[in-house]
């Protein structure tokens, strides 16, 4: 199955997709667990910035232990939003092109530049 435009990301999803298979996990990976695996990382690497001032947020990877378990985290993510993609078939790829695009109608530079408002009926 490919899940992206790019080759990179089919080879993850292909070495990812292997991994599963290999452990018989292919039964777990089901789109609902994968999404909630998937909530669980991004809440573990929010759990890494919590309490962190904007300033150490920012300059987080300067420190080696914050920084790596920063970068354990954003790979966890990045695992199973690949999982995830790979299960349903979705290109990941055209998915943030075709998101960015609509970002882009609903924010227009000259309404959104150094605004963080919500588009309306957002």
């Amino acid at each position: 199955m490919t899940t992206s435009s790019d080759p990179g990301i089919d080879a993850l999803a292909a070495a990812l997709r292997r991994f599963a298979d290999e452990r018989d996990w292919g039964q777990f990976h089901t789109p609902k667990n994968l999404a909630m695996a998937l909530a669980g990382e991004v809440g573990e690497l929010l759990a890494e910035l919590q309490w962190l001032t904007p300033e150490e947020s920012v300059a987080v990877m300067a420190d080696p232990g914050a920084g790596g378990r920063v970068r354990a985290e954003i790979g966890d993510v990045m695992i199973y939003l690949v999982r995830l993609a790979d299960a349903l078939g979705i290109d990941l790829v055209e998915a943030a092109t075709d998101k960015l695009a609509d970002s882009a109608r609903r924010y227009p530079v000259e309404n959104a530049r150094g605004s963080a408002a919500k588009a309306a009926g957002e």
